[in-house]
């Protein structure tokens, strides 16, 4: 008699695990704790010590690391994770994409002040374009930082002093020196008393009668070796915003710090519009400018004008010689 054979029934698979797995897990929720931290820097106030402002710094790009986190999450299936990353690049990218959103309408029949700022890195810029800028837009004041007696010499051989005609320059070595020039009369103020490099101040007495006071910025630079707190206090020493009908205020030059740096933030916080930001051009980097993507491109260089004064323009141009952009704002009394 034929034996019949029976088949054996099929196993049943075990689900399978997910892709890496507890391992993968881990180091993905150690990066989203990494990225956390990353953006709770400016949020809680922690930039302190050179090497957490130089992370603050980069701020911006937190947004790329945290959409690759999030799609890798993705692709890993740790749905929880995903889900917290793409959160943390939603309020991420709320608070920095305000930088790029006009943040008020292009004023209109106002008397106009067009300042010009620059980083002169140890007056290395080329004079000639310098002052090929200031014709070209009409500038009315122009902040340098980085300013040497050399490069006074050269702006002068340009023709600086012909189409601005006053000035407060205090040149040095070493980019400690900074200097104002107005195409109208100044009164050298002391806004700035207490400060590691050269910051002067200036009253500009504009047709009609209304006067502005302007500061040549330049804290210290926070990056190097026990110079943090140097440029703490030298942002601590920028004066506030003026109040009630006290003379308006612009800020201009190398601050050494973005928006997201607390004392720039707090400072903007009193009463100071940064021109970049309210022009919707808050994150067009201006350091460095030598196309190198190490460091990566920061926005350091800022107009701020207390209340009082509209933003009608920004921009930014290269400038042979110097490893900053200079920053133009088209302001509006």
């Amino acid at each position: 008699m034929d034996q019949a054979v029976l088949a054996e029934p099929e196993q049943e698979q075990p689900p399978q695990g997910k892709p890496g797995g507890r391992v993968t897990t881990a180091l993905l929720v150690l990066a989203a704790l990494g990225l956390l931290g990353w953006i709770a820097l400016p949020t809680a106030g922690a930039d302190r010590g050179r090497y957490l402002i130089a992370l603050t710094a980069l701020t911006p790009y937190a947004l790329v690391a945290g959409a690759v986190l999030a799609l890798l999450a993705l692709v890993l299936r740790r749905w929880l994770t995903a889900l917290v990353v793409a959160a943390l690049v939603a309020f991420l990218g709320v608070v920095v994409g305000q930088r790029a959103v006009p943040a008020e309408p292009e004023p209109t029949g106002q008397q106009q002040l067009r300042v010009l700022s620059l980083n002169a890195y140890l007056g290395r810029a080329d004079a000639r374009q310098v002052v090929d800028l200031v014709r070209e837009h009409r500038v009315d004041v122009l902040s340098l930082q980085e300013l040497t007696p050399e490069m006074v010499s050269e702006l002068d051989g340009a023709g600086l002093g012909e189409l601005l005609t006053h000035r407060v320059f205090d040149p040095g070595p070493d980019g400690s020196g900074s200097g104002l020039a107005s195409r109208y009369p100044l009164r050298e103020l002391d806004l700035v008393p207490d400060s590691t490099l050269s910051q002067p101040s200036a009253r500009v007495s504009l047709p009609g009668g209304r006067q502005v006071d302007v500061v040549a910025v330049h804290p210290y630079y926070p990056v190097g070796p026990d110079t943090a707190a140097d440029w703490e206090r030298d942002m601590a020493a920028l004066p506030e915003p003026p109040r009630g009908d006290a003379v308006p205020r612009v800020l201009a030059g190398d601050f050494n710090a973005t928006l997201d740096h607390t004392e720039l933030k707090e400072l903007v916080g009193r009463g100071y519009a940064d021109a970049g930001a309210a022009t919707g051009r808050g994150l067009a980097p201006t350091w460095p400018a030598r196309g190198d993507w190490l460091p990566p491109p920061v926005t350091i260089d800022h107009v701020l004008a207390s209340d009082g004064i509209g933003v009608g323009g920004y921009e930014v141009f290269d400038v042979a010689g110097t490893d900053h952009r200079a920053v133009f704002a088209d302001l509006h009394l």
